[in-house]
Formats: C-alpha cells, sequence, structure tokens
C-alpha cells in the first residue's frame, strides 16, 4: 500500500478549490462530531481497508499538473472515483450483515433442531444454571487454568509422570523447519509458527513420562534452500537433558522427521501444498507404524507402542493428522494459529478481492473445509487466548459456544446427547524456555564500561549494527520486532514517534523487520510498508533516532531483548490484531515492559503478567501517550518490570506442557484393536503349520463369517443379540473355523508335495491379499452395474496371467451394499474368489472372500468398525436424517411428492443409506454437511450414482481411509495399490486420486456425474488433486484392455 500521508495535502487541495463549509453547515459538523477532522473521516471511514495505490498515483500526477484547470480537472476525477470506493465500503458492509444474518439464522435453527431431539431429558443444568460454574469452553470464569507455581510442586509432578512412556506425534507441514538457526521470517510460511512447534516439541520431549516426540514436516530437497531441510531426520537436543538422562532410551528423545511429499525438487508454499496432502499422510502412516514397531520392541514388551495423541498445527497439519487419526484411531489434537474463516472476513472487509479471487489466492475454501475437518475429528482444540474461541472459533459451523455448553451438562450428569459431539476448547498460551535467560540489572554507562565477569557487550554484532544508527544511543530504545507487514502496524508506530516531540527528545525507536538483501527482492506488500517506514523517517527527520538494520541471526534476537532492557527501554506490539503475542513474553522475561494492542491474545497476557499498558491500535495519541508514560515514569517503569519478571515463570514451557500432557490423559485411550502385534507388519513369506494356526486364532478373535451377506454391517457391540443368538453365532463361527483350518493344513501338504494350488488358496495366511505382489483397486463410479462390469472385466482381461499367478489381488470398493454386491457378482458371472477383498458402503464396511465356498462367501473385519466408530451419531443422526428427508419435498407437484426417502434394506449400523428420485432437486451435499454440523453430528456424507443416492457414515470413514486400514492392519504396502477410477464418480471421489499409490482414470467412463461432483464442493479439483503428478495415470478414451495395460505396464516391471 501507499500509505496515507499524501491525504491531507490531497485533502487541503480539496478544500482549496472547493466551496468552503458555511457557518451553518461547520457549526452542525462540530456538534455531531466534536472536534471534527476531514482527513481522519475520510482515512477511517472510506480509505481504510481499501488498495488505493491507484488513488494515489492519480494524485502524484495532479499534484505535478502546473495547469489549475487540468489540476482541478483531475481532483474531482478523483472525488468520483472516492465516492465510488465509498458506495463500495457500503455494499461491503451490507453484504458482511446479510452473511452474519445469515449465519445466526441457521445457529438460531440448528439449536432449535437439537433442543427438539433433547426435549424428553432436559435437565436444569442446560437451562444455564450452570453457567457460573463452567464457561462456555468448560473453563473455571474466575481466571486461568490451574498451574505449577513452584519447583517443588513441579519435582512431584514429574515423578508422578515417570512411570509413563508416551509416543506423541506433532504435525506442522508448512515452512522451513530445522532445530537450530531457524530462519524465520525469511518468508511468510516460516514464521512464528516454526518457533513454536520446535519448541514445543523439544520441551515435550524433555518431560518426564513422555519416551518419544516426532514433529513430522515435508522434506525440501531443493537448490533453493538449505541443505538440511533435506535430512530426513533431525534430533532435538533438549536444553535441559541433563535433568531427565535416566529416562534417556534408545529411541527417546525429540526428533524433527521429513517426509518426502510434492514436487521434490521445489520449496513451494503453503497454498499449493493442498493436493499433496494425501501423499504426506500415507508417508507419516508409514513412519509411525515403524516406530511404534520399534518402540514397542524398546519399552513395550513386543506390543507396537501406538501414539497417545496425533496434534496438528494449521489447517493443512490438521487436515492431515484427521485422516491418521482415523487411520491409526488414535486421539486427535488440533492448534489452528490462523483461522481461515477469520481471514476470509477480513480481506473481504478490505474490498480489494472478491470471494472467488481470494480463494483462487490463499485456496481459502479448502483451507476452511480442512479446519472443519479438524473439528469433526479433534478430542481437544488448543488455543492460546479466550479471544481466539470467542471471536474467530465461533465463525465455524462445527463450534457453537452454547450448544457446546449444552453437551457439556449432558456428560457431566451421564444424559444422552444423543449422537452430537463437540470438541473441547482448551486455552494454553505458548511457552518459553528461561533457563538461558539472566536479567541484567544496570544502565548503557556501566554495560560500556564493562567488567571482569562480563566484558564489554557493545562488542557484540547485533548491538554494534543497531547503535550505529543514534547519534545518543543511550537514551531508552522503544524496541518494536515484527514482519513489515500492513497488519503489523508499524508505520503508525513511525508516526506516533516522529509527532511526540517529547518521545523523541527521551528516546530512540529500533524497528527489527526482518531480514532483506534489497527492497526490490522484497514481495510488494511488504516493500510498500518499508518504502512508507523510511519515507516517514525522512518526513519527520528522525535520522540517528530510528534504527532498522538488515539482517538478524535468530540466535541475536535474544541480543536485542537484552540491549533494549540495558537501556530501560519498552517493548511495543502495536498490530492491529495479535493472536497471541509470543514476542510480548519474550520481551517481559528480559525485564522489559510492554505496550501492546488492546485487540487480541495480548490483553490474557497483560491479566497475567501486569507489566505494561494496552492500546487502541488505531489511535496514533493512544501510542504516543502509553511509550512517553512508561519512558518517563522510572518507577512505574520499575514495577512493570518487577511484575513481568515475577510472572513469566506462568508461561515457561514445562508449565505448557503439564498443562498439555494433563488435557491428552483426559482423553479416552484410543488405538489400534486387533490382539496381534505383528498382524500389519508381518511380510514374512513363511508358510509354516506354527504361522498358519497364529492366522487361525486370530481370526477367531477379530473376524466374524457372514454366512447369508444380508446387513453383516452390524456392529459387534450389539447388545440387543439375546444369549441364544450369540451361543448360536458362536458355534457357526467355530465350525467355520476349524474347517478352514483343516483346508488350510491340507493346502499346505499339497503345497510340500508339489502339486500346484490355486492363488484363490494357496497364501496359508489370512487373508490372501497378503501375499500380493500388487493391489488393483477398483474403485470405478460408474452410472451403472453395465458399465462397472464392463470395466472390471477389461481390467481382468489386461492383467489375466498375474491374476491366474496370484502375483495381483484385486479389491472392489463401491457405494454398494454387501448384499447388492453378492447380487451383482451373480449377475455378470463373476466370482467372490475373484477379488480378495470388498470395501462396501462408500467405506463403512469391510469384507474378504473366503478361502472354501461352503463356508460362505464373504467375512467381514469387526474391527474395522472398531476403527471408524469416532463420533457416530447412531441413532440420533438417524433421526436428523429421517426429518432433513422429509423436508425435501417437490413443492411444484400438487402433493408435494418426498424427493428423498429412506432406504432401510440398503443400510447398515455404520451407514445410513437413502434414495433420491431427482438429483436436481435435492441440495449440495456441503449444505446437508453444513446443516449436520451446526447441529454438531459428525458424519461423511457422500453423494452417490450420479446423485440418486446418498450414504451417510462416520466421519473418519471413507474409501480412501479403507487402504489405509489395510496397511495398518495387514501391512499391504499402498505403494503397491493401483486404483482405477472413472472421468468422475461419487462425492468421496476427490479421496481416491491423492497419495503414494498409483491412481488410473479410466476416460469415458461416470463421465456424466462431474458436474454433479463439480457443485457439491466448495473448491476446485485441482485443490485435491495433483494435477501434474507421476501418480495419476490416464487411459485414452473409451480404453480397451491393451490400453490399461500399457498405462501401467512399468508397474508390472517393477
Amino acid at each position: 500500500m501507499a500509505g496515507n500521508d499524501w491525504i491531507n495535502s490531497y485533502l487541503e487541495a480539496i478544500l482549496d478549490v472547493g466551496p468552503n463549509l458555511d457557518d451553518a453547515k461547520a457549526s452542525l459538523l462540530l456538534r455531531e462530531r466534536g472536534r471534527f477532522s476531514p482527513t481522519r473521516y475520510f482515512v477511517e471511514e472510506v480509505i481504510t481497508g481499501f488498495d488505493e495505490t491507484d488513488l494515489h498515483r492519480s494524485w502524484v500526477k495532479a499534484q505535478a499538473t502546473r495547469s489549475p484547470q487540468e489540476r482541478n480537472t483531475r481532483l474531482e476525477n478523483m472525488c468520483w472515483r472516492i465516492w465510488n470506493l465509498a458506495r463500495q465500503k457500503k455494499q461491503l458492509e451490507g453484504q458482511l450483515a446479510q452473511r452474519k444474518a445469515k449465519r445466526r439464522l441457521e445457529r438460531e435453527r440448528g439449536r432449535r433442531e437439537v433442543a427438539a431431539d433433547m426435549s424428553d431429558d432436559l435437565s436444569e443444568g442446560e437451562k444455564g444454571d450452570i453457567v457460573s460454574e463452567v464457561s462456555t469452553h468448560g473453563e473455571n470464569n474466575k481466571g486461568r487454568l490451574p498451574r505449577i507455581n513452584s519447583v517443588d510442586a513441579m519435582e512431584t509432578w514429574a515423578s508422578q509422570q515417570k512411570g509413563k512412556k508416551l509416543y506423541i506425534v506433532l504435525i506442522s507441514l508448512h515452512g522451513l523447519i530445522r532445530g537450530e538457526n531457524m530462519e524465520l521470517g525469511r518468508d511468510s510460511d516460516t514464521g512464528g509458527q516454526v518457533k513454536y512447534v520446535v519448541e514445543l516439541a523439544r520441551a515435550l520431549g524433555s518431560m518426564p513420562g513422555v519416551y518419544r516426540v516426532d514433529l513430522l514436516t515435508r522434506q525440501v530437497a531443493s537448490p533453493e534452500v538449505d541443505w538440511s531441510y533435506g535430512e530426513p531426520t533431525e534430533m532435538l537436543t533438549p536444553r535441559n537433558s541433563e535433568d531427565f538422562m535416566d529416562d534417556m532410551g534408545e529411541s527417546s528423545g525429540a526428533y524433527i522427521v521429513r517426509i518426502p511429499f510434492g514436487p521434490r525438487d521445489k520449496y513451494i508454499p503453503k497454498e499449493l501444498l493442498w493436493p499433496h496432502i494425501p501423499e504426506f499422510v500415507d508417508g507419516a502412516l508409514k513412519h509411525i507404524i515403524q516406530m511404534s514397531n520399534v518402540l514397542g520392541e524398546q519399552i513395550g514388551s513386543g506390543k507396537p507402542v501406538w501414539p497417545v495423541a496425533i496434534h496438528g498445527h494449521y489447517a493443512d497439519a490438521g487436515d492431515s493428522a484427521a485422516l491418521l487419526s482415523g487411520a491409526l484411531n488414535v486421539p486427535m489434537l488440533f492448534t489452528g494459529h490462523s483461522l481461515g474463516r477469520d481471514k476470509l472476513e477480513q480481506l473481504l472487509k478490505q474490498g480489494r478481492l472478491s470471494k472467488d479471487e481470494i480463494n483462487t489466492t490463499y485456496k481459502i475454501m479448502r483451507r476452511i473445509e480442512a479446519e472443519e475437518l479438524s473439528l469433526d475429528s479433534s478430542e481437544i482444540v488448543i488455543t492460546s487466548t479466550r479471544q481466539e474461541i470467542d471471536e474467530q472459533w465461533r465463525l465455524y459451523d462445527g463450534f457453537d459456544p452454547v450448544l457446546e455448553r449444552k453437551l457439556r451438562a449432558r456428560i457431566r450428569r451421564n444424559v444422552s446427547c444423543y449422537g452430537r459431539f463437540m470438541p473441547r476448547m482448551v486455552i494454553i498460551p505458548p511457552g518459553m524456555e528461561f533457563h538461558h535467560i539472566i536479567p541484567q540489572d544496570g544502565d548503557m554507562d556501566g554495560e560500556i564500561e564493562g567488567n571482569e565477569e562480563h566484558p564489554s557487550s557493545p562488542d557484540l554484532p547485533i548491538w554494534s549494527e543497531i547503535m550505529r544508527f543514534f547519534t545518543n544511543p543511550r537514551k531508552p530504545m522503544i524496541l518494536a520486532l515484527a514482519r513489515p507487514d500492513p497488519k503489523k502496524n508499524i508505520t503508525t508506530l513511525v508516526k506516533a514517534f516522529g509527532e511526540c516531540r517529547p518521545l523523541r527528545e527521551l528516546a530512540n525507536l529500533t524497528l527489527i523487520m526482518g531480514n532483506r538483501e534489497g527492497i526490490d527482492e522484497m514481495s510488494s506488500t511488504n516493500a510498500s510498508v518499508l518504502l512508507s517506514v523510511l519515507k516517514l523517517i525522512d518526513k519527520y527527520d528522525l535520522y540517528g533516532q530510528v534504527a532498522y538494520p538488515k539482517h538478524h541471526k535468530q540466535s541475536e534476537v535474544a541480543d536485542i531483548y537484552r540491549l533494549a532492557a540495558k537501556t530501560k527501554g519498552v517493548f511495543i506490539n502495536p498490530a492491529f490484531i495479535e493472536p497471541f503475542g509470543l514476542t510480548l513474553i519474550e520481551a517481559a522475561a528480559h525485564g522489559l515492559p510492554l505496550v501492546a494492542t488492546k485487540n487480541g491474545g495480548p490483553v490474557d497476557i497483560h491479566r497475567v503478567l501486569d507489566n505494561g499498558l494496552l492500546i487502541d491500535p488505531h489511535d496514533q495519541q493512544s501510542i504516543a501517550d502509553a511509550l512517553l508514560k512508561l519512558v518517563a515514569d522510572k518507577l512505574l517503569w520499575a514495577r512493570c518490570r518487577q511484575n513481568g519478571l515475577k510472572n513469566i515463570h506462568l508461561f515457561s514451557w514445562p508449565e505448557h506442557c503439564k498443562t498439555y500432557l494433563s488435557r491428552i490423559a483426559s482423553c479416552k485411550p484410543r488405538h489400534p484393536q486387533w490382539q496381534r502385534s505383528d498382524d500389519g507388519g508381518d511380510s514374512s513369506e513363511s508358510d509354516s503349520p506354527s504361522d498358519s494356526l497364529r492366522d487361525i486364532h486370530d481370526i477367531s478373535l477379530n473376524l466374524k463369517f457372514s454366512l447369508d451377506g444380508d446387513r453383516s454391517g452390524a456392529s459387534g457391540n450389539d447388545n440387543s443379540l439375546d444369549s441364544e443368538g450369540n451361543a448360536d453365532r458362536n458355534t457357526k463361527l467355530e465350525n467355520a473355523v476349524l474347517s478352514w483350518s483343516r483346508s488350510v493344513l491340507k493346502d499346505q501338504r499339497k503345497a510340500g508335495s508339489g502339486d500346484r494350488v490355486e492363488h484363490s488358496s494357496s497364501t496359508g495366511k489370512f487373508p490372501a491379499l497378503r501375499r500380493r505382489k500388487h493391489i488393483f483397486v477398483i474403485a470405478v463410479d460408474s452410472d451403472s452395474n453395465e458399465d462397472l462390469l464392463d470395466a472390471i472385466r477389461k481390467i481382468f482381461k489386461a492383467f489375466e496371467k498375474e491374476r491366474i499367478e496370484g502375483s495381483i489381488g484385486f479389491i472392489l470398493s463401491t457405494f454398494m451394499t454387501i448384499s447388492e454386491i453378492r447380487s451383482f457378482l451373480v449377475s455378470g458371472s463373476l466370482n467372490a474368489n475373484d477379488f480378495d477383498a470388498f470395501i462396501c458402503n462408500s467405506g463403512s464396511d469391510l469384507f474378504y472372500s473366503t478361502i472354501n465356498p461352503e463356508d460362505g462367501p464373504f467375512v467381514i473385519d469387526f474391527y474395522y468398525h472398531s476403527h471408524i466408530e469416532y463420533r457416530w451419531g447412531g441413532e440420533g443422526l438417524r433421526k436428523t436424517l429421517v426429518r432433513w428427508a422429509g423436508s425435501i419435498t417437490d413443492k411444484k407437484a400438487g402433493n408435494e411428492e418426498h424427493i428423498v426417502t429412506p432406504a432401510e434394506q440398503l443400510s447398515a449400523n455404520y451407514c445410513y443409506a437413502f434414495k433420491v428420485k431427482n438429483a436436481g432437486m435435492v441440495p449440495p451435499v456441503k449444505e446437508l454437511r453444513k446443516s449436520l454440523r451446526i447441529q454438531a453430528l459428525r458424519c461423511n456424507v457422500i453423494y452417490c450414482r450420479n446423485g440418486t443416492r446418498i450414504n451417510v457414515i462416520p466421519v473418519l470413514a471413507s474409501r480412501s481411509q479403507a487402504l489405509r486400514y489395510l496397511f495398518v492392519r495387514w501391512g499391504i504396502d499402498l505403494s503397491k495399490m493401483v486404483v482405477f477410477v472413472g472421468d468422475s464418480g461419487d462425492t468421496d471421489y476427490e479421496g481416491l486420486l491423492g497419495g503414494v499409490h498409483k491412481s488410473v482414470m479410466l476416460k469415458g467412463i461416470c463421465s456424466n456425474a462431474s458436474n454433479q461432483l463439480l457443485a457439491n464442493r466448495n473448491y476446485p479439483l485441482s485443490d485435491v488433486m495433483p494435477v501434474d503428478s507421476p501418480n495419476i495415470l490416464q487411459t485414452p478414451q473409451d480404453c480397451t484392455s491393451s490400453d490399461i495395460r500399457d498405462a501401467l505396464e512399468n508397474i508390472l516391471k517393477s
């Protein structure tokens, strides 16, 4: 932005050439506005928030025009443009009011529907009688979380944790992350979040009871960045490792683990990472499983040590953590850092870009959907401040503070919530490491002279770099540490300093605005802010009073704080909104009083530390007055310094981690449920009888035979069956397992004698897909069964040789139920044993084909249900869906015929199915998902077969997640999978395209669904599908078997 300084002279010119205000009008303005300032009104009401670069350019031309007539013509033209700008501002304000009203109505309607469902057993607690006891977010209203306030208490707590050996996974994808010499400020992606996650991982790794912490990020092997970002693993050296050396083990501690995904030789911004996230998830899943097995050998008595929690940081990592949490069935935590809906609102207010332009630039809708999924999946959402909850998270469909309070009250009273869930919002301020900070008393004179123990400190390079700017370096230093970003409000600070003569006489100003080589090499936004600062320095003649060094190292930041403290200076954060304000804590730890914005996190920090003053960032005079008060009043300065040093321990990393770990301990433990530790990773080729017998035992524990194929997706926890029915089922199961075991041993004897055994029974282990060299997943969403059957036959024909040999196994992945699949196979003259597994009901059921036909065609994996049942709404969700279906009618028809009807015969315990008569009259899937989220119902809504059917399944269930389950459960290598899809498909189509597996698009199949799919998504497919990925292959239009084989020839050779 060009800055608003030119407006003063521009308005003066307007007043000179235009008609003057008469006395009556002037007095009216004065009465209405008090001390009326046309410039201030213009800046605050018209220009602020808009890009006035073009206006500024026009004014420069007008100012350079000598002809009065031409000059006045230009000014008149500018007046019209300003009028149009003001009109645009009014329009944006109207649109904002409409969005708020719509959101309010949707919330109120959702609350009414929830109240209707829960009206049978409303308790007094839900009517608000406990609001004084517990706040909206489940925290005590009286103040902060309970904290450790003494060394003795910390030691007591530490001794209680020593028996635990926790494994924690943190995820932060974007930016450049390393343990030492972090390049903070290098770009917009490498900022405070990078430092936060590294220090959090380091601090957690040093806590008693924590054995290992992995910080997962992207591996960047690009010539444009340092080689260290390409290292697969980096250990984070603990700051105080001597305290916990007894707990150290072979793989213990904190590590940065870099997972390769996306372009291998490019460092790309976070907005371009979205299509590559599934690839990261697959790579991270492989690492976590390997590490869990390693830790199991070291500390778990041979059983895998699964992560106690997976914590995503920012929207991209939240999306990844949700998928990993679902694949591993472990609790998820989320920290937003900054939120997409809030950014979208701010950008729309500015009026520079339309919503479509914002989405194109920032991929904002994809980011918002990731944050909504994080709310759906998280046990706990960690925030830094209450402002983040009250003003930012409440913008989301998935979080309603009023409804959250009601649900929390019901949970405490053991009253049913009817399938509704809300994540727990927890305020845990970021921590800081204080052991290396020793606040020193004294003044600049004493420091410059030095002594024997502390030599002359001004020899520090960064001190010399700063002090060379000053005529009198002994004056107190006002320190600002921020990027040259318009949001940081640095120009207002410079104006306040320049226009306050007493402040200029008493103090110097130091601006640490990141690192730069040249202004021309900076981004346009940052360059314009820096240029505005330089112009203001020149305007107010601040040479010798303002420092703005070009370079500083991250390790020198502490020295900068020390220099400001030695001069009895002040730290200031004048940002318009500051989500938290970590620099405020750092400054307070070095003994600096604070002046900070009253918007956001600094309010909470000031309430705890009480070491400074809060200001209105829009009020230039308020900034100058606060700085002058602290610099001039030495007693106030000393009191603020002392308060900060006394209370700063409340923001230490041990305090943060103690609260963090106690919150994790409150989560219900979840992890993979099968009992054998080597199910997922055993790839041994042994066919010994002992291996087979272990597998038989495993099947009896984990799998149930489906003898009728009818609604066998029922939960294994169904208590409605009587004991006689259970006994009968157990008898059938025992007979089936014994029969199967005899066939296995018989097959082994045949194999030992050299007889040829068919691939359907030669594995010696169950299921057969564990022994395949490649797994081909047919996930074609066709417009008809005939098209699907034709695609299957082409694929089978293309790989007939490998299919007979048994080197390739096949999985059918579809929206159909197992009964429908059975009928489909019969109609197409296919055998169930042609496939190793069946992913049914859009990913909510998983079946395997059995070895012997007499035992039934399918066997269901009930442990898959335990994997996906997290936050499943059950009967409460079903009632809400039925009510929604009843509201969708054809109003044009005389009898208002129902468009959506429940399909009981197609439903299962983890899939509610509905038939659709007219897909064009049904709201997009995003609208239904939004409505359910507003009511705190967490699920995955999928429109199937070109919108003619709707499947509603658990939130973390999907066809793509079922493939990851096969990797976790049976060790099926995802990179050896090939997924066949059509041109388009069901609304879960996009999830099948990313990852480390190969995807083959069969052109010409299901092309009619493309418009339906597009209408159900808030963002283009390019935001989720890596268009240039080598893992996505395409066949020619109306391909043949030869075309399919040609596309995969290289894979077969490997």
